[in-house]
């Protein structure tokens, strides 16, 4: 019998780029690699399951999960990690000098279920006491206007959520002084055309996001990698399959970053970087499986539920296909 052949839709990266040139090979597998931007396949698999398999916002995901029949079943692997104290901005006009000042303001969002947010409301709310409850959010599109929430959200009503205009955007209002502030994962386009309008919360962030790693031992997990749960069931081998691959696509990346022959990327100090993040964080600075990442899901799914956006607290354990959960030894 041949090998199964699976679409997967995932950005260009590093820890990803052996898969899509096919160094490395799931076993009995023949993936198609879709190089294609977050938003497009975080789009196409949640309204329409176009892919067997692909990167995912690890919220979409995680309130996936509370359908009568969830669509997806992910596995330990985290293509996208991300400090996020660089990405809350505010309007010169807000008079926001601190996060405290944040209680009882205007902020915007995308989406109010994407991760990145999530994140944001958390740490404001564990750091500076600002609670998801304490301001309105206002969601749209960023760039361009019509975005809508790529799931449906029932909300407690103590949450204020309300779309902008057909016509408006995030980065526009935010300049204008009609939102307060930004919580996002991409930069405004205001924030670099127009930096006397749009600043930083936090100008000092990678300090601050040092600080916080060193207290909580937290780097961010943005993305999993979900398989539709109807191909997995009929196939639970690929599961393991694909969580390995993955595995040996990371260590080969890894391991061309241990070179200093030339540089694998276009950073004048990348040596001193790595040296300066192994320091910092260890030598597997971005570990993929359950337990090393336990502590990091299981405050994002208190995030998750305390936002309104989990209809019960979940468990690390159940977002994961159970034979990644544990392997064979010898």
């Amino acid at each position: 019998m041949g090998s199964l052949r699976l679409t997967l839709a995932c950005w260009d990266y590093d820890r990803t780029r052996a898969l899509a040139d096919r160094t490395v090979r799931p076993e009995g597998i023949e993936l198609i690699y879709l190089n294609q931007p977050v938003e497009e396949t975080f789009f196409r698999m949640l309204r329409y399951r176009e892919f067997d398999c692909s990167e995912m916002s690890l919220s979409s995901y995680t309130a996936s999960l509370h359908a009568q029949e969830p669509p997806f079943i992910a596995i330990p692997v985290f293509p996208s990690r991300f400090f996020r104290h660089s990405c809350i901005f505010v309007s010169a006009k807000s008079g926001i000098r601190k996060a405290e000042d944040l209680k009882g303001k205007r902020i915007g969002v995308p989406e109010y279920q994407m991760t990145a947010p999530v994140w944001i409301r958390g740490i404001l709310s564990d750091e500076h006491g600002v609670k998801v409850t304490d301001a309105e959010h206002f969601s749209g599109g960023e760039e361009e206007p019509g975005r809508d929430e790529k799931l449906k959200l029932d909300l407690p009503p103590s949450i204020r959520l309300r779309p902008i205009g057909a016509q408006q955007t995030l980065a526009r209002m935010l300049a204008d002084g009609e939102l307060d502030a930004l919580v996002t994962a991409r930069a405004p386009s205001t924030f670099h055309k127009e930096p006397d309008k749009v600043r930083r919360l936090f100008p000092d962030y990678v300090q601050r996001e040092k600080d916080y790693y060193r207290r909580t031992k937290i780097f961010p997990i943005m993305h999993t990698v979900v398989i539709r749960r109807d191909l997995y069931n009929k196939n639970p081998w690929i599961a393991q399959s694909l969580y390995k691959a993955f595995s040996e696509a990371k260590a080969k990346a890894m391991a061309l970053y241990d070179q200093t022959a030339a540089l694998p990327a276009m950073v004048p100090w990348l040596v001193a970087e790595l040296e300066d993040t192994r320091r910092e964080m260890g030598a597997d600075w971005w570990p993929y499986g359950l337990a090393p990442n336990r502590a990091v899901l299981d405050t994002f799914l208190r995030y998750h539920h305390e936002q309104g956006l989990s209809k019960r607290r979940l468990a690390p354990e159940d977002l994961f296909a159970r034979e990644t959960l544990e392997s064979f030894k010898v």
